[in-house]
Formats: structure tokens, sequence, C-alpha cells
């Protein structure tokens, strides 16, 4: 009950902010740019410990990291919920994110310990729906809060959560890995700074140029912290990071299918309200409310994961998963919030029935495919990969957005663009009139075109690797290992 419920409590804190965002930065006078650092300081954080996290859980125990991850968590949470300025809020938000990143680690190591076979794929099925339930119901929620109370409510609702997890989590018993030695600082530092420029570069882009010395330099500073992190991973002893893993082709198209679906699930939960807000007219709790069609499925099917996997097999509901999601994005690109929801609402749909059909195994699979002793590693690299793709949609997603609407209004104007993009169109249209709010509008639908493709390519490639790089056997091999 308690992982299950912290893992409602983690997709809210990355849902909720996107439908809080508009009200937020007005309400803190903040740019569009550390605005948006509400949404990726928690994530870089959330990606960047997510691989520490999991050998922590090995080393000092899965319990007692779920337990100090949960009170972190919600501690920042009470930070960012009172905070003055949007720097503390970054702030806050960047250590809510290394919470997280312990809680999800450790509780998913904690499943893996303490179910086998059939129990651990009910148990992860119910897991998986758990995020499903937190992913379905944040925009909606946080939407009815911001109305309701305030932006500020968005966060301290995950301090009630926090201490709930906490009471209910004091029973559990403890594991870990008797042969883990010690954690791997310096692959650490290598991947969170590789991870903090990837997305400065994505974030400073449109403002600073796409050629800009900034730009450049950001991702030329990420790719070099990669190739360090990957030659520190490869001599130390104790990796945090098992490369070998990655000579097994059921490993690698594993773990890179939740970065096909997460890299469009999370951008279209962060971006679509406020385009909805903005283009289509919504207000904060509606826009939530149409993220309905996207996120209850995400919900529904993890919870018949048992069923389906007898109907279709663990490697279909992998691939079917992304390839699905695939159709719906490119089907999204003939909608648009004012003039066709009912389209809009069906392809959200199916793109929700794409993510669900996955989210109930992909989880067990991960950690299926290694030694029981090895699960807080598995989980690590799962859900940093997992949470990298997150991180990685988010931030270019919102680059793509802002230099297509930017190149629609007079001279570039970047500070107008953010306001678009963020559904503030009253400040568009008391500058320029109602000729330039169509012109702005029009760009950013053009640009959520461009998204739509990008996001279609990114989920298809998911699922040519599930199929062709996976066998069943090879799954169930690994289970049976298990359970023996």
């Amino acid at each position: 009950m308690a992982i299950a419920l912290a893992a409602v409590m983690l997709p809210i804190s990355v849902t909720g902010p996107g439908v809080a965002l508009a009200e937020m930065s007005g309400a803190l006078h903040a740019s569009a740019a550390s605005t948006q650092w509400v949404l990726n300081a928690y994530n870089v954080a959330f990606t960047a410990f997510m691989l520490a996290a999991g050998s922590a859980a090995d080393l000092f125990g899965r319990r007692r990291l779920f337990l100090s991850g949960t009170a972190v968590f919600a501690l920042a949470s009470l930070v960012a919920g009172t905070a003055p300025t949007i720097l503390l809020v970054d702030l806050a938000r960047f250590v809510q994110g290394m919470g997280a990143a312990a809680v999800l680690t450790s509780g998913s190591a904690l499943l893996a310990h303490t179910f086998s076979g059939a129990a651990r794929a009910r148990a992860f099925g119910i897991f998986g729906a758990s995020i499903g339930f937190g992913l379905a119901m944040g925009p909606f929620v946080s939407g009815l809060l911001v109305g309701v109370a305030s932006w500020h409510a968005v966060f301290l609702v995950n301090v009630l959560l926090g201490a709930v997890v906490l009471v209910l989590a004091r029973p559990l018993p403890e594991s870990k890995n008797p042969g883990a030695r010690r954690i791997d600082l310096p692959g650490v530092l290598t991947f969170t700074l590789a991870l903090m420029l990837l997305a400065l570069g994505f974030v400073e882009g449109p403002s600073q140029g796409w050629g800009g010395i900034v730009t450049l330099g950001s991702f030329a500073g990420a790719a070099l912290f990669l190739a360090l992190f990957v030659v520190v991973e490869l001599r130390v002893a104790e990796p945090m990071f098992d490369l070998s893993l990655l000579r097994r082709p059921t490993f690698v198209a594993i773990i890179w299918q939740p970065v096909s679906i997460v890299f469009a699930f999370a951008a279209l939960l962060v971006y679509l309200p406020p385009y909805f807000q903005g283009a289509g007219g919504a207000g904060s709790t509606m826009s939530g409310a149409m993220l309905l069609p996207l996120t209850l499925p995400v919900f529904v099917l993890p919870l018949f994961t048992p069923t389906l996997v007898r109907l279709l097999s663990v490697r279909m509901l992998l691939a079917v998963g992304p390839a699905v999601l695939a159709v719906a994005l490119l089907l999204m690109t003939f909608t648009d919030p004012v003039s066709s929801r009912t389209g809009l609402y069906a392809a959200l749909l199916l793109a929700g029935v794409g993510i669900g059909l996955a989210f109930g195994v992909m989880d067990n699979a991960a950690v299926s495919v290694v030694p029981a002793e090895r699960s807080g590693m598995a989980s690590g690299m799962f859900n940093t990969l997992r949470v990298a793709g997150e991180t990685i949609g988010v931030a270019c997603v919102g680059g793509l957005l802002l230099t297509s609407t930017r190149r629609q209004l007079p001279s570039g104007d970047g500070v107008m663009a953010d306001d678009v993009v963020q559904g503030r169109l009253g400040s568009v249209r008391a500058g320029g009139g109602q000729d330039l709010v169509d012109r702005a509008v029009q760009g950013l639908q053009h640009g959520w075109s461009v998204v739509y493709v990008v996001l279609a390519c990114v989920a298809l490639a998911g699922a040519i690797a599930i199929f062709t790089m996976v066998r069943d056997r090879d799954l169930d091999q690994s289970s049976a290992a298990q359970e023996g």
C-alpha cells in the first residue's frame, strides 16, 4: 500500500506544475526560462540521482532509502509550496527530484525482492496502475487545486501524501545486496552534469539561438561529461550503471522502450494544458479534464495486466504499446483544441491505450532480466532512462514550440512567444491586437504538428526495438529463473 501510494504521489509532481505554470509565473513575476526550470529542475534531479539511488538501495537497504527519500520529498514539497521567489521554487524542486529518485528505485526494488512469479506480475501491475492513476488524475486534480486555492496547493498536497506514505511504510521488511560496498560518486557527478547541460541547451536554445555560444556550449559540455561518465563506469570496480548489461539485446530494448513512451507522454502532460488554456480558451480545471482521455487508460489498463499477458504476452504488450502511441500522435496532427475537439479526444484516448498497455509490464520486465540481488541497480538503470526520456522530452518539446511560435511574431519577440506557449494570450492581445494573437496561435499549432511527428518517430523506434531484439523466451526464462 505504501509503495502504491508513493507511485501515485511521484507522477503528480511531474504533471501538476504544468497546469499551474501560468499562474505561478505571474504571481512570482518569473521569466519563461526560470519557470521552465520548475519542471526541468525536478526532472533533471530525478533522472541524475536515479542510478545513485539504485546503488544506495542495494547498499544501505531498500526500506531505509524508501523512508528517507519520502521524507526529503515531502519537506522539499513544503518549501516549494511556500517559496516567495521562483529561484527558491526551482531549488526546492531539485531537492524534491532527489527524494523522488530514492522513493521510486527503492520502492520497485522492494517489490522485486518481496514477490516472485505471478505474485510479482500482480504487484507490478498494481505499481504501474498507481503510476497511471497519478498521471491520470494529476492534471485534473492540480487544475482543481489551482482553481479553488492557488498554485501553492499543487505542491502542498504532496506534503500530506508523503506523511501518509511514511506511516504506511513503517512495517515494510528491510532488504539489501550483501555484496554492495560503495556508491559510485564520480559516476553520479559526471552523469548529473551531462544531463543538466543537455537540459540547459534545450531551455536556452529558443532565446539564445540554436547556433549560439551558450546553446552549443551546453550541448558540447553534455557530450563531454557523458563521455567521461562512460569512461568512469568502465573503470570503477562497482559501477552504478553496469555497461556490460548493454551487450544483451533484450535488456537494451527493454530499457529503451519506456523512453519511447514517456518522451511523448511527459511532454503532452506538461505542454497540452497551457495549449488548451491559451489557444483553446479553457480554464485551468477544464484543461486538466481535457487530458482525461489520455491519462485514464494509463490507470485502468495496468489493472488487467495478468489477463493481457495471457492474451498477448509480455513482449507483445511492450511492442504494441508504443506502436499504438505512434499512430495516435500522427492522428493528432489533424486536430486542434478549438475546431476539432472530438478528433482530439479520440486521438488522446488512443494514445492513452498505447501507453497503458505497456505501463503494467515494463517495470517487471526490467528487473526480471537480472539476478534478484541486483534489482536495485536494474531498477535504477531502467528508471534513469525512463525519467531521462521525460526530462529530454519536456525540454525538447518546449524548445520546438517556442522556436516555432517566435518565428510568427514581429522581430521574433521571445517574451511574447513565452506568453503564447504558456497560455497567456491576454498579454499578447494587449500588445498587438487579435491579428497578432492569430499569428502567434498559428505558429504554435504548426509547432505542435512538428512535435507530434517527432514524438511519433521516437515511439515507433521503441516498438521496432522490441519486435526485433526481444523474444518471448528471453522474458520467460528470466521469470523462471527468479521463481526457481
